[in-house]
């Protein structure tokens, strides 16, 4: 049988989400607290993988067992197993051929700036921090070009293994709202990196060091040494994926 399951996690005290050897990872102990409710050992597969430090609002993920458990029963003895800051949300009972990252139509992030003078302290975890006033219109209208299907080489990381960086981006949208300047992007995929490369290139624009059109410029020209700088991982959300409506998952991942 298999099941997909919807997670939420903080992902500050993690290497990201892959099982590593060499340090704590949201797979590694998502796996183990469900063997445990298996009572047999358990792998999963998630629609995206996040990097050391990046928030998850609604992972999923899917598993096999044969063990006769119901949706409640997973989603509760999961959640007694897993550290503060891990939560399994929802399960379902799916279709064997239902798959966490292929059936996945989209992929939407959320990038939290927030723009003053003091640093944050209660929102340190879940923001990035930009002292200098930035302009969030110009943010957006810079960002526009990006909509649509293209080489997204120039914003993906040296390291990226993905074997071509055409990706299409669905929407995007830069916008202000009160001391926080919020980035959002949604696509049919990401390369590793992206959205924070991205991030990192629009804070030239916000900042006044680059002017609107240079994105395209960038874009275009599918070098990632004319993009801007990495933007810390602390700001970044993974909304979600999203699925057809065939699958029967929740509202909140659901086309």
């Amino acid at each position: 049988m298999r099941y997909a399951l919807g997670i939420e996690y903080d992902g500050t005290d993690f290497f990201g989400w892959q099982r590593l050897a060499h340090g704590p990872s949201i797979q590694a102990e998502v796996e183990a607290a469900l063997s445990f409710v298996a009572d047999h050992p358990i792998e999963v597969t998630c629609a995206g993988r996040t990097d050391a430090g990046v928030h998850a609002r609604c992972q999923v993920i899917h598993f096999d067992s044969d063990a006769r458990r119901d949706e409640r029963a997973w989603m509760l003895g999961a959640n007694s197993r897993l550290p503060h800051g891990v939560s399994v949300l929802w399960t379902r009972r799916v279709r064997d051929d239902f798959h966490a990252r292929f059936c996945a139509r989209a992929r939407r992030y959320r990038y939290i700036i927030l723009n003053r003078a003091v640093r944050p302290a209660l929102q340190a975890r879940y923001v990035a921090w930009e002292r200098r006033p930035l302009d969030a219109k110009a943010m957006h209208s810079a960002a526009q070009v990006l909509i649509g299907e293209h080489d997204f080489s120039a914003f993906r990381a040296l390291s990226c293994q993905a074997t071509h960086a055409r990706r299409e981006v669905l929407a995007i949208s830069v916008r202000r709202e009160g001391d926080r300047v919020i980035f959002e992007i949604e696509a049919n995929a990401f390369l590793h990196h992206m959205v924070r490369n991205i991030a990192g290139s629009l804070l030239e624009v916000g900042r006044g060091e680059q002017p609107f059109e240079w994105i395209a410029r960038v874009l275009e020209k599918r070098d990632r040494a004319l993009a801007g700088a990495t933007a810390p991982a602390q700001g970044l959300t993974f909304i979600g994926p999203k699925y057809p409506a065939e699958w029967q998952l929740p509202p909140q991942v659901t086309l």
